[in-house]
């Protein structure tokens, strides 16, 4: 043993100066009751047929989970008309995004995303050994040309989060295809659809059309949004034979929980309840946009089941004055420093009593 040896082992570099994801608070300072309006979570939680699936698996806990989500797979593609053998699931949608960022990227390679992507994206591709290369936005929104001028020798991967979270905005399905067209047949595009089932676009596609066609696309969805699933972690990638063997090949061979796989089932196939949900968020959004805005706020037009409200840069009216307001009326939103907005809030669309809560409590907060 050398005596320069360090006292304790040492993270490779680079993982030292990643910025832990630092979730939406859970929690509010006052209020007769809580409102969480901070996570992206559905109101409807969900649907009681997963409920049902989910706690009928805990009579065989003792088991391990099919290691390859056959029935889970299946009822997706029952449920979307994708090949099941071209389908990877995993603990959240987290975990594909890393899965396929560790299988395609390493030391001295780049990846790139849009300025107000996922923050998972510049934490999955400096966790594998690359760089993050953020690209900025056009009007809050992904720029094409700016991604594909970003573009270089070392690029390796780009995500495209379509809808994106924070701002909600998406690009149109031509202008995602012009994306892939641009791109080196090596490198791999992922079209993070977290948030497709809530768009209502006719220029939208979730990606499940380019990823048929190519051979560098693959196409992540979760069930932690409209399933209402956030708490049993479940997603899905759809993607090219050869990138699914790939994925196959590293990630853990029990890597969704059999409570997990039943719910997701149950989930997928309940079609009426995941309509409702839908339902909810298309006469909310629309509501509470329009009420943010007619109390002098800005608010960045919204595809998802969220919207980001950008506030006045006076004195006592910004957003994180807004926030310990409204923490002290139950409301917890989420705060945008770390996506690069520290003057605005993303607000998920709740259930009717607490989005006229929150509207109220704004109105009160900006004195109307």
């Amino acid at each position: 043993m050398t005596t320069d040896s360090p006292p304790r082992p040492i993270p490779r570099a680079g993982v030292l100066d990643i910025a832990a994801y630092v979730p939406g608070k859970s929690k509010a300072t006052g209020g007769a009751k809580l409102h969480k309006l901070s996570s992206n979570e559905t109101p409807l939680g969900p649907s009681p047929r997963a409920v049902e699936a989910y706690r009928a698996a805990a009579d065989k806990l003792e088991l391990y989970p099919d290691g390859a989500a056959t029935a889970l797979r299946e009822a997706i593609g029952r449920a979307t008309g994708l090949a099941p053998e071209r389908i990877v699931c995993g603990a959240g949608s987290d975990e594909v995004l890393t899965l396929v960022t560790h299988a395609y990227v390493g030391p001295g390679d780049e990846g790139i995303y849009s300025e107000h992507g996922f923050l998972v994206y510049p934490i999955a591709i400096t966790a594998a050994g690359g760089k993050p290369v953020k690209v900025a936005e056009k009007n809050l929104t992904a720029d094409v040309d700016a991604m594909l001028a970003a573009v270089t020798e070392r690029t390796k991967i780009v995500f495209l989060a379509n809808p994106n979270n924070p701002t909600g905005t998406y690009l149109p399905f031509d202008e995602v295809k012009r994306l892939a067209g641009g791109l080196p047949k090596h490198v791999i595009l992922v079209l993070d659809a977290a948030y497709a089932e809530y768009v209502r676009r006719n220029d939208y596609e979730a990606g499940i059309e380019l990823v048929s066609s190519s051979d560098n696309v693959v196409m992540t969805r979760t069930f932690s949004k409209i399933y209402g699933l956030a708490g049993v972690r479940l997603g899905w990638l759809y993607g090219p034979d050869h990138i699914v063997d790939a994925l196959n090949r590293i990630r853990g061979p029990f890597n969704v929980s059999s409570p997990a796989i039943a719910a997701g089932i149950a989930a997928i196939e309940d079609r009426d309840f995941t309509r409702a949900a839908a339902d909810h968020n298309e006469a909310w959004l629309p509501k509470v946009t329009a009420a943010a805005t007619a109390l002098g706020l800005t608010v960045t037009p919204s595809v998802g089941n969220f919207v980001l409200v950008h506030f006045p840069d006076v004195a006592g009216k910004r957003a994180p004055d807004a926030d310990a307001f409204l923490l002290d009326h139950g409301i917890v939103v989420r705060r945008m420093e770390a996506y690069g907005f520290a003057n605005a809030l993303r607000i998920t669309i709740g259930s009717a009593e607490a989005n006229e809560a929150l509207i109220a409590a704004l109105a009160t907060f900006l004195g109307k």
